[in-house]
């Protein structure tokens, strides 16, 4: 059963969340709160597997809430950024501070169900038109030397190429015409080379070390 937390300062919109999710087998809605500091408590006391986390809200917004919630020593807990605008900069700030990824809130409530159980089993969730944008956008801003690249092999730095167009392992693996445990090891590796926890902040590296540039073709 997966746990989730909801967080947003719309009544409404955590009600209708709450429906949704509640109604699936495998999904269980344990808390909700209003704000960005009632969702700290609520993390802390309910733990649950991931967040839905607004991110503007009274009090304390949804971007400052994540970074204390995945800054603290129980890193399992996942969080997804919902917002109403595809181009956000605290979205961007979000993906940074670890949130494995983020979605609209105008989007099919279908959406949020699959959203939620990716971000569970440990995976960033990716809309490549609209996530690569924004952070393609907003990485430009804080573009470093590169150097956090020069850890990676030749066939490392290809693969976090592969993972920043939005490709998943098995994907990656029919690319470069390897098994997929190959490739899933070639993930692993990157993550650790680079010091990120998904695919959210790897794709976020991708941009700002200048590997991949806006409006790249895929």
């Amino acid at each position: 059963m997966i746990s989730v937390v909801v967080a947003d300062d719309q009544t409404m919109v955590r009600q209708s969340f709450r429906a949704v999710l509640d109604a699936q087998p495998d999904i269980q809605v344990v808390g909700e709160a209003e704000n960005g500091l009632i969702a700290i408590e609520r993390c802390a006391e309910l733990e649950p597997d991931v967040v839905l986390m607004d991110v503007r809200m009274p009090e304390l917004d949804g971007l400052e809430a994540a970074r204390r919630i995945l800054g603290g020593r129980d890193r399992t807990i996942r969080v997804l950024m919902l917002t109403t605008f595809d181009i956000d900069e605290y979205v961007y700030g979000a993906l940074r501070a670890g949130a494995s990824g983020f979605l609209l809130k105008d989007a099919p409530l279908d959406d949020l169900v699959t959203a939620v159980r990716v971000i569970a089993a440990g995976n960033a969730l990716f809309a490549p038109t609209v996530t690569r944008r924004l952070i393609g956008e907003f990485a430009t801003r804080t573009r470093v030397s590169g150097t956090r690249l020069a850890d990676l092999t030749a066939r490392e730095t290809e693969v976090l190429r592969l993972i920043a167009k939005g490709l998943s392992n098995t994907e990656i693996a029919d690319e470069l015409v390897i098994a997929e445990q190959t490739a899933k090891s070639h993930v692993s590796r990157v993550f650790t080379k680079l010091g990120v926890r998904d695919r959210a902040q790897a794709v976020v590296a991708a941009y700002e070390e200048g590997l991949v540039v806006p409006g790249q073709g895929s």
